[in-house]
């Protein structure tokens, strides 16, 4: 019986979210170590235990390979960023959507000139509703700036780099999840992911006006806010003016005492037979 318990107990604390946590973390760590010894992933994992488990926990949300997670999240200014192409492989696999495509408008060279991302739900088989993606064209990178940038590939490969930023855009309106919420390795280093705001208090509403009480109201908050004489004692005296007031007590006391020590005078005739202390005393 006593062994049966045991067992139960067992799958009672097997079955608890909390342990199951520290087990999958301590899973995670193992497999963490194998990583940090391995010559194929890039430097950013090698000998760092941390980011391996970071990176194993995130193919497991993704339902991806470990391996290829950590070949396609990239480190750019300290921040992770995903390459577009392994965005666009998990948003092919994920069968939801059929596979994404492009399309173009416009002459190369105009402002007007750009492409956009579309895909159709999966439960959509006679393609009547297309998921369309933002349009990127060119009047859009030149005022983003993305062109500008030291490096950028806009100027030597721009339809890859259409492409690219019209699957991102798609992506993170109709698939944001699977990103779970990191922006592309093109994005963050056009600039593309920071967004500039700036803090605006002249449209704040303004407070709404109180209104006045009345006087007999005025009157009855003025009275109970005076404060409680018992409440509020007059304050005692000061250490000086104990010591002072010790000082004069004592003087009393001392003057009454010779008073009382005195001898009393006496008056009239003494009589030579009679002691001075044998005479009535007056």
């Amino acid at each position: 019986m006593a062994k049966e318990l045991t067992v139960q107990e067992q799958r009672e604390l097997l079955a608890n979210p909390i342990i199951q946590e520290v087990k999958k973390f301590e899973m995670q760590q193992r497999m963490a170590n194998m990583f940090t010894t391995s010559t194929i992933v890039p430097d950013t994992y090698r000998n760092n235990v941390g980011n391996c488990v970071i990176a194993i926990d995130m193919a497991q949300r993704m339902n991806a390979n470990p391996l290829m997670v950590m070949q396609n999240l990239y480190i750019v200014h300290g921040n992770p960023a995903w390459s577009t192409k392994f965005l666009v492989a998990c948003v092919n696999q994920s069968g939801r959507f059929t596979p994404l495509r492009y399309e173009f408008k416009g002459k190369p060279g105009t402002k007007d000139y750009g492409c956009r991302c579309y895909a159709y739900d999966i439960n959509d088989r006679e393609h009547k509703e297309p998921l369309y993606g933002t349009w990127i064209t060119q009047d859009m990178v030149e005022k983003e700036g993305w062109s500008k940038k030291q490096g950028s590939k806009w100027l030597t490969m721009a339809e890859q780099m259409y492409r690219y930023r019209a699957a991102a855009f798609w992506s993170r309106i109709y698939a944001p999840e699977i990103a779970m919420g990191f922006p592309t390795q093109e994005e963050v280093m056009d600039g593309a992911y920071d967004v500039d705001y700036e803090e605006v208090f002249d449209n704040v509403p303004a407070a709404p006006e109180q209104e006045q009480p009345e006087p007999d109201s005025v009157d009855r908050a003025d009275a109970a806010a005076e404060p409680d004489e018992q409440a509020n004692p007059t304050p005692g005296p000061t250490p000086q003016q104990a010591i002072q007031d010790a000082i004069r007590k004592k003087a009393d006391e001392a003057a009454a005492q010779v008073q009382k020590k005195e001898p009393a005078t006496h008056e009239g005739p003494i009589n030579e037979n009679q002691s001075l202390f044998d005479q009535p005393q007056q």
